[in-house]
């Protein structure tokens, strides 16, 4: 077994940032909104929320009542509110996320976000997009792009520091 592997967040929040600040640009005069997925993604999404500068307040959201394995895991002892401070109808949305692999996480995300109303568009801004789809879902910004096996794990610790962790499942 491999010792676990710290790694720098900063080089990933960097380019994460470029690239959110390019589709922010792209959808400038839209009114686009920042929304992060409970726990990670909505503490990558604050990070980028304040080193973006954004006016608009952030969205977030707990996904845990709209996983497809739901009835075999039950329900999550750490439910948090989803926050969406404003309508999501004909708006731009950025999905952050910390870490995407199988795509179920972004699936349950889409499901609630279409919950709450019909965005003109989402997109989805991930710290680490990793090998591993089990659904067609795709990143369209990331901080990071690794072809990791799949006994290795990613994970996200925060909020204060962000601290990313490879380690191998046992």
């Amino acid at each position: 077994m491999t010792a676990d592997e710290q790694v720098d967040t900063g080089p990933l929040l960097d380019a994460l940032t470029e690239g959110a600040k390019q589709w922010l640009d792209a959808h400038d005069g839209h009114r686009p909104l920042l929304v992060g997925i409970h726990t990670g993604g909505a503490w990558v999404a604050e990070e980028l929320h304040h080193r973006l500068g954004l006016d608009e307040p952030l969205g977030t959201l707990d996904i845990s009542f709209y996983r497809d394995d739901f009835s075999r895991i039950g329900v999550h002892p750490q439910v948090k509110p989803s926050h969406l401070p404003v309508t999501v109808e004909d708006r731009p949305i950025l999905l952050v996320d910390d870490v995407l692999q199988t795509g179920r996480t972004v699936r349950a995300a889409l499901n609630e976000i279409f919950d709450y109303g019909r965005p003109a568009s989402v997109a989805l801004a991930v710290l680490v997009d990793r090998p591993g789809r089990e659904l067609p879902i795709a990143a369209e910004v990331a901080g990071a792009r690794w072809d990791l096996p799949a006994q290795r794990q990613v994970k996200l610790d925060g909020p204060d520091p962000l601290t990313l962790t490879l380690h191998d499942l046992a």
